[in-house]
């Protein structure tokens, strides 16, 4: 395989309504057919008009911009400072939810595609029947990646080819069956062509020719294939607001426990519906030493002792010691997969001394 990657110069400055399709085939005459065109999506943005009037600057502006955060947030992931990642509507998990201010009018925001799928199809099925082109799209946008300093472009949206190449049942050359290779090679495709359009030059599409021979005859399935199921997400809250959300939930119980023991074979079950998308190294114990109920009446402040004591087990209680489950951050997965069969639990903070998980009492 022979890669090309070329810029598009000359689109310009685009406006809302402005007719995408018509500025780039006038600025790439040359595009072929089984080109993968590479789009930035803020020139996506501008011309579906996702554009919001805030304050040039003060504290006005940023109250504006928190209004507009707010807005294109599904959920919070993680906080730090000023910092704020989340989950957009699309699914995306990225800095301020994709929001822009760059290489735009100080008095507007610049939003993400609101369906940047849709807009990748729109894009290319303009190409292909009023310029006669029939190329793939990736729409992209910029992002940070956990555990590793530095940005790259990923892509929002995807036309015309698959956006993963999946090796598995594949053979490599020493005979090993390919087992979990999933390659995002939208993703690698949207980094190659941020090489050659930067970050200032005003150049926000490029092509990559050669690493298709065609399109697909359809659309294909689009970039929302790269959004990790919530059941598989491991990483689903920072660690900060995880351990937060587990202490808050540790802090409150409900009137009573459960009034007799929990069936261990429900219990099994749900275990081993989630075994298999667990973090390694998941336990589950069965309390019944009175120190391990004493480091949690000290673990979180103001957890009472004779709470503790109840919801455990004890004279009072004869269905005798209830069954504890550390979970760490798979708490809300287990908890599911115990209401399916049933069975009723309780937030506990972990024992003293223990690493901070996500207990149950069953």
């Amino acid at each position: 395989m022979r890669l090309e990657i070329l810029p598009v110069p000359g689109i310009g400055h685009v406006s809302e309504g402005d007719d995408l399709a018509a500025l780039i085939a006038n600025a790439a005459p040359w595009l072929r057919d089984g080109d993968v065109l590479v789009v930035t999506s803020k020139i996506v943005s501008k011309s579906e008009g996702r554009l919001v009037d805030v304050p040039a600057d003060g504290p006005e502006r940023l109250a504006a911009r928190d209004e507009v955060l707010a807005a294109e947030t599904a959920r919070v992931v993680a906080t730090r400072g000023a910092t704020r990642i989340v989950q957009t509507h699309h699914g995306f998990v990225m800095a301020s939810a994709g929001i822009d201010a760059s290489n735009v009018d100080k008095t507007r925001l610049v939003l993400l595609p609101a369906d940047p799928d849709a807009s990748a199809r729109a894009l290319r099925a303009a190409l292909r029947d009023r310029h006669h082109v029939d190329v793939a799209v990736i729409i992209t946008d910029t992002m940070g990646r956990p555990w590793r300093n530095g940005l790259t472009d990923v892509a929002l949206g995807v036309a015309g080819m698959d956006a993963i190449r999946d090796h598995r049942g594949e053979v490599d050359p020493y005979g090993n069956e390919l087992q979990l290779t999933q390659m995002a090679v939208v993703d690698e495709l949207a980094g190659a062509g941020e090489l050659i359009k930067g970050k200032c030059d005003q150049v926000p599409v490029a092509v990559v020719r050669g690493y298709l021979t065609a399109p697909r005859p359809d659309d294909g399935a689009g970039a929302a294939t790269l959004v990790r199921d919530a059941a598989m997400d491991l990483f689903s809250l920072g660690t900060a607001e995880a351990k937060a959300a587990g202490l808050a939930a540790a802090a409150t119980l409900p009137d009573a426990p459960n009034p007799t023991p929990p069936d261990r074979d429900a219990v099994r079950r749900a275990i081993a519906a989630v075994a298999g998308v667990v973090a390694p190294g998941t336990e589950f114990t069965l309390v019944t030493d009175e120190s391990v109920r004493a480091g949690m009446v000290t673990a979180v402040p103001g957890w009472p002792a004779e709470a503790t004591a109840l919801v455990l087990g004890s004279p009072a209680t004869p269905a005798g010691p209830a069954e504890l489950v550390r979970f760490g951050a798979d708490l809300h997965r287990l908890r599911a997969a115990l209401a399916a069969e049933g069975v009723a639990s309780l937030p506990l903070p972990p024992p003293a001394g223990a690493p901070a998980a996500a207990c149950l009492a069953l």
